[in-house]
C-alpha cells in the first residue's frame, strides 16, 4: 500500500504546485494590467503591448517585462515612454521583482509604501519623473538586498532618510534633482558598501560631514548645485583613498583647498567651480597623478598656477577662469601631452602664450578672454586638426593672424576681438566647412574682403571696427546660414550688394560709418528675416525703397547721416514691429505722415532735413509753400496772398490729419472682420474670438512697447485679461518658431510670472492673452508711484528672475517711454556717459527713490543682467551661472545712503 499511497500523495501534491504557478502567473498578470491603468499611457504611445490574453505566460512578452522560469516578473523596465499618472500600489504584488526601472516617464504622485514589499529587489530606479512628497524611508526595512537605489530628478521633499543605513548592499545612492533640505546624515558614513553618492541639486545645507571620509569603497561623490554649505571642503575628504569623480561645484564653498586632496592617486575629475574658495592653488595637487579634468573656475583663487602641475600628465580638461590668478601661463602647459580645454578667461594673466601651445597635437579649445596677455599667437594652436574654439579676445595680443589658422578645418568659434592685430585677415578664415561664429572686431585688420566665400555654416560675422578697404564682395551670398553681418566702422567702398539678401536668415545687417555709395538695393525685400538694419553715416543716395515696408518684423531701420532724398513713404507707418526709424541728417523733404507707427518714433529721427515737416507744424508747411510760391511768382507778392495760403495750409493739414485718423481706423476695423481667426487655449476660457477683437479700441490701451500694443479687455462673464498684439505671421513661413514656443510658454507655471491664457491668430497678426494683473504689472510696481514703497529687500526677491524679463525685452514703462524696452534704455543711457564705469553705470540707471542699499549687491545684479542680454546666445551666461552669481554677490559693507 505505501507505494500507490506515495504515489497519490505525490500526485496530489504536484498538482497544488501547479495550481499555485498557475495562479502567481495569473497574479502578475493581473497586477501589470492594473499597473498599465494607472500610469495612463496616452492612446496610441507606450505599453501598447500589454494586452490581457488568458495565456499563462503572456505577460513576459510585454516590452519592458522579464520573467524567469515559472513566469514570474523579475524585470520591469519601463523608462522613455511618455506615461502619466502614478505607481500602482499593486507593484507590492510583483515578489519576484530584482529590477523595477520607471524611469523618464512623467509619473505623478508619491512612491508607494507597497514598494518596501519587493524583498528581492536589487535595483529600484524611478529617476526623471515627477514624483512628489517625502521620501517613505521605511521601504528600507524590505529592501535588504538593494543595491542600486535612483530618485535623481524628481520633487521629493523633507529631510535625507537617515533609514538608508540599514541597506548593507547599498552600493549606488542617488537622491539628487529634487527638493530635499536640512543636512547631511552624518550616519551615511555607516553605508560601507557605498560606491557613489549623489546628492546634489537639493537644497541641503549645514556644514559638509567629514564622517563620508569613511566610506572606503567610494568612488564618485556628488554634492554641489543648489546646496549652500556653510564651511569649506573638510581635509579629511583626502583619506577617500578609492574616490574616482569628486564634484563639490555651486555649493557656497568657502575657504581654502585643502592640501590633502593632493592624496587622491586615483581621482580622476575634480570639479570645484563655482564657490568661493580663496587662496592659492596648493602645488600639493601635482599627486593626482590620475587626475584628466580639473575645473577650479568661478572662485577666488589667487597666486600663479603652480610649477608641479607639470607632472599631471594625463590633464585633458583645465579650467581656471573667472579668478584673480596672474603672472605666466607655463610654458609646460604646452607640453602635457594629453591637454584638450585649456580656459582662463578673465583673470590677470601676461606676458605671452607658451610658443609651443597646441604642439601636441590635441588642443580642441583654448579661452584665454580678458586677460592681459600679449604677444603673437602661436602657430602650432591647431597643429593637430582638432582645435575648434579659439577665443583671444580683450587681451594685448598684436601682429598677423597666423596663415595656419585659416587653414584649420576644425575650426568652430574664432573670437577674436579687441586686440592689436593687424594685417589681412585670412583667406581661408571665409572658406572653414565647420567655423560658425567669427569675430574679429576691434582690431587694426587692413586689406580686402576675398572674393570667394564659401563658409556654409557661418552664422555670426562681425569685422566691424578695422581698417578695412574695397567693396563688399557679392560672395557674401554664400554664407548660406548668416544670421548677423556687423561690417561698421571701416572703409569699405561702392555698393551695398543686392546679392547680400539672398540669404533667407539673415537678421541683423551693420554697414554703418563706411564709405558706401548708390541707392539702397530694392532687393532687400527678399530678405523677410531681417530685425535690424543699419545703413547709417554713408553716402547712400536716391529715395527710401518702398519696398521695405514688406519686411514684417523689420524693428530697427538707421538711415542717418546720408544723402538721400525725396520724401519718407507713408506705408512705412504700417509696419507695427518698427519700433526705431532714424532717418535724421539727409535731405528729405516734404511731410512725414503722422499715423500708426509714426506716432511712437521720436522727433529727433527726422532732424537734420530742412525740407522735411511734420503734418502739423504749421510754420514748417507755410515757409514750404512760401518757398514753392516764391519759385512761381515775383518777389513783390503781397501779404494778402501770403495769409491765403497759409490759411489753405492750416486747413490742409488739419484735414490730412483727421483723414489719416479714420482712414487708420478704418483700416483697422476692416482688416480685424476680413480675416480668418483662431483662439488657442491654454486654460479654460469663457469667452470667443469675437469678445477678444471686440476690446482692440484706442480708449482700452494700457502699454506700448517694443512687441506691440497691450490693451485691457473686459470679456462677457466679467474676467479681465489682458491682450498683446504682437508683430509677425503666426504661421507658414513666417513662423520664426512662434507657434512651438508659444505652446511651450502656455505651460509654465511660476508665481512670478503671469499665466498666459492663450493666443489669438491670423496669417497676419498675434494676440496674446495674459492674465490681467489689477494692480500694475513688474515695471509699473518697480518705477511707478508704488515703487517709493519697495526698497532693496523687497525688490531684490523678485529680481532674482533678472534674466527672464530681460531676454523677453518686452518690460517698458512710464519711465521709459513707448516702444522703447529696459534693455535698450539701460544702454543708451550707459553709452552716453564720458567716464563709464559699473558704479557710475548703476548710479546712472537705479531707481533714484531706493536708499539704504548694497551698491555692491546692486552692481553684481546689473552685471549678470547684461550678460544676460548679450545679442548672441552663446555669450550669455547659463541659467546655473545666473542663479550662483545672484545667490554668491561680492561680500561688502558699502552701502550707499543716498544718490546724489
Amino acid at each position: 500500500m505505501k507505494g500507490p499511497i506515495s504515489y497519490l500523495l505525490l500526485l496530489y501534491v504536484s498538482s497544488i504546485f501547479l495550481a499555485f504557478s498557475i495562479s502567481s502567473s495569473s497574479t502578475d498578470l493581473d497586477v501589470l494590467m492594473k499597473l498599465k491603468a494607472a500610469m495612463v499611457a496616452p492612446e496610441g504611445t507606450g505599453l501598447k503591448d500589454w494586452i490581457f490574453s488568458p495565456s499563462q505566460a503572456s505577460h513576459c512578452s510585454f516590452s519592458g517585462v522579464v520573467c524567469d522560469e515559472a513566469s514570474r516578473v523579475t524585470s520591469l523596465n519601463v523608462s522613455f515612454v511618455h506615461l502619466f499618472g502614478t505607481i500602482a500600489p499593486e507593484i507590492g504584488l510583483l515578489n519576484k521583482l530584482v529590477n523595477l526601472t520607471l524611469s523618464c516617464s512623467n509619473l505623478t504622485g508619491t512612491l508607494p509604501l507597497e514598494v518596501g514589499k519587493l524583498t528581492s529587489l536589487k535595483l529600484l530606479n524611478v529617476s526623471n519623473n515627477k514624483l512628489t512628497g517625502k521620501f517613505p524611508g521605511n521601504i528600507a526595512s524590505g529592501l535588504l538586498e538593494l543595491e542600486i537605489l535612483d530618485l535623481y530628478n524628481n520633487n521629493f521633499t523633507g529631510s535625507l532618510p537617515t533609514e538608508l543605513v540599514q541597506l548593507k548592499r547599498l552600493k549606488h545612492l542617488q537622491l539628487g534633482g529634487n527638493f530635499f533640505s536640512g543636512e547631511i546624515p552624518a550616519i551615511y558614513s555607516e553605508i560601507q558598501s557605498l560606491e557613489y553618492l549623489g546628492l546634489n541639486a537639493n537644497g541641503l545645507s549645514g556644514r559638509f560631514p567629514a564622517s563620508l571620509a569613511r566610506l572606503p569603497n567610494l568612488q564618485e561623490l556628488y554634492v554641489g548645485y543648489y546646496n549652500t554649505y556653510e564651511g569649506g571642503i573638510p581635509p579629511e575628504l583626502g583619506s577617500l583613498s578609492s574616490l574616482r569623480v569628486l564634484d563639490m561645484s555651486s555649493c557656497n564653498l568657502h575657504g581654502e583647498i585643502p592640501e590633502t586632496l593632493g592624496s587622491l592617486k586615483k581621482l580622476h575629475t575634480l570639479f570645484l567651480q563655482l564657490n568661493r574658495l580663496s587662496g592659492e592653488i596648493p602645488a600639493a595637487l601635482s599627486g593626482l597623478v590620475s587626475m584628466k579634468s580639473l575645473d577650479l573656475s568661478n572662485n577666488e583663487l589667487t597666486g600663479e598656477i603652480p610649477k608641479s602641475f607639470s607632472e599631471m600628465n594625463q590633464l585633458k580638461l583645465l579650467d581656471l577662469f573667472g579668478n584673480h590668478l596672474h603672472g605666466r601661463i607655463p610654458a609646460f602647459i604646452a607640453d602635457l601631452p594629453n591637454l584638450e580645454v585649456l580656459q582662463v578667461w578673465e583673470n590677470n594673466f601676461t606676458f605671452e602664450l607658451p610658443e609651443n601651445l597646441g604642439r601636441n597635437g590635441k588642443l580642441m579649445i583654448l579661452d584665454v578672454a580678458k586677460n592681459h596677455l600679449t604677444g603673437r599667437i602661436p602657430h602650432s594652436l591647431c597643429f593637430g586638426g582638432r582645435l575648434h574654439t579659439l577665443i583671444l579676445m580683450g587681451n594685448y595680443f598684436f601682429g598677423l593672424l597666423p596663415q595656419e589658422l585659416g587653414e584649420c578645418k576644425s575650426l568652430k568659434r574664432v573670437r577674436l576681438m579687441k586686440n592689436f592685430f593687424n594685417g589681412t585677415i585670412p583667406t581661408g578664415f571665409f572658406n572653414l566647412p565647420s567655423i560658425d561664429m567669427l569675430e574679429l572686431n576691434d582690431n587694426y585688420l587692413t586689406g580686402e574682403l576675398p572674393l570667394v566665400i564659401s563658409g556654409v555654416n557661418l552664422t555670426l560675422l562681425t569685422l566691424s571696427n578695422n581698417w578695412l578697404t574695397g567693396r563688399i564682395p557679392a560672395a557674401i551670398r554664400n554664407l548660406t546660414k548668416l544670421e548677423k553681418l556687423f561690417l561698421e566702422s571701416n572703409r569699405f567702398s561702392g555698393e551695398i550688394p543686392e546679392e547680400i539678401f539672398d540669404l533667407k536668415k539673415l537678421s541683423q545687417i551693420n554697414i554703418s560709418a563706411n564709405q558706401i555709395s548708390g541707392n539702397i538695393p530694392t532687393s532687400l525685400a527678399r530678405c523677410s528675416s531681417l530685425t535690424s538694419i543699419d545703413f547709417s553715416r554713408n553716402n547712400l543716395q536716391g529715395q527710401i525703397p518702398t519696398e521695405i515696408t514688406s519686411l514684417e518684423i523689420l524693428s530697427t531701420l538707421n538711415l542717418s547721416r546720408n544723402q538721400l532724398t525725396g520724401q519718407i513713404p507713408a506705408e512705412i507707418g504700417s509696419m507695427t514691429s518698427l519700433t526705431t526709424l532714424d532717418v535724421s541728417y539727409n535731405n528729405l523733404s516734404g511731410s512725414f505722415p503722422s499715423s500708426g507707427q509714426f506716432l511712437v518714433f521720436k522727433n529727433s529721427f527726422f532732424s537734420g532735413n530742412p525740407d522735411l515737416c511734420q503734418a502739423r507744424d504749421l510754420t514748417c508747411l507755410s515757409m514750404q509753400n512760401t518757398r514753392q510760391v516764391s519759385s512761381r511768382k515775383p518777389s513783390s507778392s503781397l501779404n494778402y496772398s501770403k495769409l491765403i495760403i497759409t490759411i489753405i495750409s492750416f486747413v490742409g493739414a488739419i484735414l490730412l490729419f483727421v483723414f489719416a485718423v479714420k482712414k487708420t481706423r478704418g483700416y483697422w476695423k476692416r482688416h480685424m472682420k476680413s480675416r480668418d481667426w483662431k483662439l488657442t487655449k491654454f486654460q479654460r476660457l469663457d469667452f470667443k474670438v469675437e469678445d477678444v477683437l471686440e476690446c482692440l479700441k484706442e480708449e482700452n490701451i494700457i502699454g506700448k512697447g517694443g512687441a506691440g500694443i497691450v490693451y485691457r479687455g473686459s470679456m462677457p462673464h466679467g474676467d479681465d485679461v489682458a491682450i498683446k498684439r504682437l508683430v509677425g505671421r503666426s504661421s507658414g513661413r513666417s513662423d520664426h518658431g512662434f507657434s512651438a514656443e508659444i505652446q511651450t510658454l502656455g505651460k509654465i507655471r511660476h508665481r512670478n510670472i503671469v499665466r498666459l491664457l492663450g493666443f489669438v491668430s491670423n496669417k497676419d497678426t498675434n494676440l496674446l492673452l495674459y492674465e490681467y494683473m489689477p494692480n500694475g504689472s513688474l515695471g509699473e510696481l518697480l518705477h511707478g508711484s508704488k515703487g517709493s514703497h519697495l526698497q532693496w529687500e523687497t525688490r531684490m526677491p523678485e529680481r532674482q528672475n533678472v534674466c527672464l524679463p530681460l531676454l523677453a525685452r518686452t518690460v517698458t514703462s512710464r519711465q521709459f517711454g513707448d516702444g522703447v524696452d529696459i534693455v535698450r534704455w539701460v544702454r543708451k543711457i550707459t553709452s552716453e556717459m564720458l567716464e563709464p564705469s559699473d558704479m557710475a553705470s548703476v548710479l546712472e540707471v537705479v531707481d533714484p527713490r531706493l536708499s539704504g542699499y548694497p551698491l555692491s549687491g546692486v552692481i553684481n545684479l546689473y552685471k549678470v543682467a547684461m550678460q544676460c542680454v548679450e545679442d548672441h546666445s552663446a555669450r550669455r551666461p547659463t541659467m546655473r551661472e545666473v542663479v550662483h552669481k545672484l545667490t554668491n554677490p561680492p561680500q561688502t559693507s558699502l552701502i550707499f545712503e543716498e544718490r546724489r
